[in-house]
């Protein structure tokens, strides 16, 4: 699609009701996802990150996503597809700001050309103990993009098309931090296999990008 166009429609979304967690629990890899989110607000231990769903122009302006690989390293998201984003720290007035900060440090993209248009629904990640607050946000013109090399393998940029077609859905027997041999809903994206809090937070994207395009 068209950037312009996509652009004039997707303001619409900021007035559009929050599809929330049964949309997301569609793509959860556990079932028990919704209590161990119940369970840690109770607790109140968990640390808090912001990432950003980011839209912007292709260079033949044409609508696309961005989404990163995540280096390997020892951890529980090592090697995964995320969006940019992070850690919350006492410098970040919000977690918004926090996403915006981590998105210019991890793919260059600088926050004063970002348009913020939704708070999108938190996900709880268990193996990481992390509440994440996702944000939808647009830029209008095509990114210069310079990955952080120390934390980003490599940048991946979906197409719209791509993204809204129903052909990326699938199941996969994976295993993961708390479970062997499990099948877990994902999304194939760019040949790229997306699942657990990714899969979650796109796929209430793509339930309210399809009302509105």
């Amino acid at each position: 699609m068209d950037f312009q166009e996509f652009e004039n429609k997707i303001v619409k979304i900021t007035k559009m009701k929050l599809p929330g967690e049964s949309v997301q629990f569609k793509m959860a890899p556990m079932e028990r996802l919704a209590e161990l989110k119940r369970i840690a607000y109770k607790k109140n231990t968990a640390r808090k990150a912001g990432v950003l769903v980011l839209f912007y122009p292709s260079e033949k302006n044409e609508t696309h996503l961005a989404l990163i690989l995540r280096k390997t390293y020892k951890g529980v998201h090592s090697a995964q597809i995320g969006f940019p984003g992070g850690k919350y720290e006492d410098e970040d007035a919000t977690l918004k700001v926090t996403a915006l900060r981590e998105t210019e440090e991890e793919i260059g993209v600088f926050r004063d050309t970002i348009s913020v248009l939704k708070k999108l629904t938190e996900v709880y990640i268990p193996p990481s103990n992390f509440f994440v607050q996702p944000y939808l946000g647009i830029t209008s013109t095509n990114p210069i993009f310079k990955i952080q090399e120390d934390e980003v393998e490599e940048l991946l940029e979906v197409s719209l098309a791509h993204f809204m077609d129903d052909s990326i859905k699938t199941i996969q027997v994976l295993s993961t931090s708390y479970a062997k041999n499990i099948e877990v809903p994902a999304f194939m994206l760019n040949n790229h296999l997306v699942w657990g809090a990714t899969a979650m937070m796109l796929n209430e994207v793509r339930e309210m990008l399809k009302e509105l395009l």
